[in-house]
């Protein structure tokens, strides 16, 4: 039957050729690409909302030692760790405050017992000296599991480099990076000794989700410090049971803040804390509060130069505003 033999043949002709290997290829990486950021966006959901945050008093001891205690993130992380069980070691420079701050603690949790170091971390050398030692002390002999250097100095207003006074931007320095390294030098022997701990960095977002700070370029670097400082600090001390982790907030509702008004992506102190605390003792950096990092994403997906000139337009404008107010001539 010729007219089948030649249905076959043509039939058998139809087939199509199989894809060029190129094309494999860029299949193969779209299909990963698909993948990777599917599982990334599955994680950041679960560290977002889903994974609980560790029993601290359990795995790491009944103390917690907080500097910067008297305002803002400090006041709020030093009452939420009172309530879940927690005693206090309160470190700041004014007696009043620390005093304040720690009936308010005692009220939150009647059972919680705190001690206050007073300890001005803006100090000169001799000072930081001192309150380091001071700080030693007054932890000596207790179950100290936690520290977090929550204290913080930056400039009061927006400035180029040059026009920042010398002891504002040496307070910066002392504040946010010799400070925090005395007094993580100061706990971290007997949490190693102990075989666990944990010690938490405030870091900043501008050390890391942009990539320039300019007209607050100390106290970005200063935080960039601090991140290398945990991060590094984090792989030294992880085979001795203590978790070390830069948390990394942008903008939140203190007197620091130079954001003012209402914003979803500013949170109290207090709804802040809440996110924090659920992260402490996993990732080496994180940024505790969501939306945060929702900012940062979106922030990565500009390139440099435009997050740069932003940033320049921001800080320029918040400077002048500034000598506006204080009657002074605008510089070019």
């Amino acid at each position: 039957m010729p007219e089948l033999e030649e249905i076959v043949s043509t039939a058998g002709g139809a087939g199509s050729p199989p894809p060029p290997l190129w094309f494999l290829v860029f299949l193969a990486l779209g299909i990963q690409a698909v993948v990777v950021s599917a599982a990334t966006f599955l994680a950041w959901l679960y560290r977002a909302f889903l994974r609980r945050g560790k029993d601290l008093g359990l795995r790491y001891g009944a103390w917690a030692v907080v500097t910067g205690a008297t305002d803002g993130i400090g006041r709020a992380l030093a009452l939420e760790l009172a309530r879940r069980g927690l005693h206090l070691v309160l470190v700041g420079r004014n007696p009043a405050k620390l005093s304040r701050v720690s009936k308010e603690a005692q009220k939150a949790a009647p059972s919680c017992m705190v001690k206050s170091v007073v300890f001005d971390l803006a100090g000169d050398t001799t000072e930081l000296s001192q309150g380091a030692v001071r700080v030693a002390a007054a932890v000596k002999g207790l179950d100290v599991g936690l520290l977090v250097n929550n204290a913080g100095a930056t400039y009061p207003c927006a400035a180029y480099f040059h026009e920042v006074e010398t002891p504002v931007w040496e307070a910066v320095v002392r504040v946010n990076v010799e400070a925090a390294t005395r007094i993580s030098r100061a706990v971290v022997p007997a949490m190693a000794g102990k075989g666990r701990g944990a010690i938490v960095n405030v870091g900043s977002g501008s050390s890391v989700v942009v990539p320039a700070f300019p007209l607050y370029a100390v106290y970005a670097a200063s935080k960039a410090y601090i991140d290398q400082l945990s991060r590094s600090l984090s792989v030294e001390y992880k085979h001795y049971g203590v978790d070390v982790q830069c948390q990394i907030p942008l903008y939140v509702a203190t007197k620091m803040s130079p954001v003012k008004g209402d914003s979803p992506f500013i949170p109290s102190p207090e709804e802040y804390v809440k996110a924090a605390i659920r992260c402490i003792g996993y990732e080496p950096r994180c940024v505790p509060y969501w939306r945060h990092s929702v900012q940062w994403f979106f922030a990565s997906l500009a390139p440099d130069s435009a997050l740069n000139l932003w940033r320049l337009w921001v800080g320029v404008r918040k400077r002048n505003e500034m000598r506006a107010l204080l009657g002074e001539k605008e510089l070019s």
